[in-house]
């Protein structure tokens, strides 16, 4: 068994060594993935109704002497817009913490992975057919994503490294 993972993580390196200049050429435009992961709203936006005069409300509050408390409609916040870099799409969450994720698509399936400072999120990997999918991650900063079939799998390695977001794609066997 720890002759098998050595040799694995053996031939993971030589291949992530060996694949790297074709990965850094292979970055998704701008356009692509802009769009692809531009903001949506969640869910509807809430609506109101309003009431014919002198119509009353159904409440199941007894009548109170105290006028109900007002709340004022919470504003949207402002739209930024999108940026790419490095095939990474920038964003900007509610608590001003800077936001990039990325979608990784390669033979073995995709993965969408989201990235904040020291921290790496997998969104969500879906395995191409014949394919299985198998996530490690053994601290915040550092995730690898595995899509495998028999003698044949794809590694997508995201870290935070130097303030600022890393991915390398390797293919292994095949």
């Amino acid at each position: 068994m720890l002759g098998w993972c050595a040799a694995t993580l053996a031939s993971v390196a030589l291949a992530s060594v060996a694949l790297l200049p074709v990965l850094r050429t292979g970055t998704p435009s701008a356009d692509d993935t802009a769009a692809e992961f531009a903001a949506a709203p969640i869910g509807p936006e809430p609506t109101s109704v309003a009431l014919p005069p002198g119509s009353a409300s159904p409440s199941t509050a007894p009548p109170s002497s105290r006028p109900p408390a007002s709340r004022s409609p919470k504003a949207p916040p402002p739209s930024q817009p999108v940026r790419v870099v490095d095939g990474w799409t920038v964003t900007t969450n509610p608590d001003g913490e800077t936001v990039y994720v990325r979608s990784f698509r390669v033979d073995g399936g995709q993965a969408v992975i989201q990235m904040t400072e020291g921290r790496v999120d997998l969104v969500t990997a879906t395995p191409s057919p014949g394919y299985t999918v198998q996530t490690v991650q053994n601290e915040p900063g550092n995730l690898a994503v595995q899509f495998t079939e028999q003698n044949h799998y794809y590694i997508i390695h995201a870290l935070w490294h130097n303030n600022a977001p890393f991915a390398q794609v390797s293919e292994v066997g095949g």
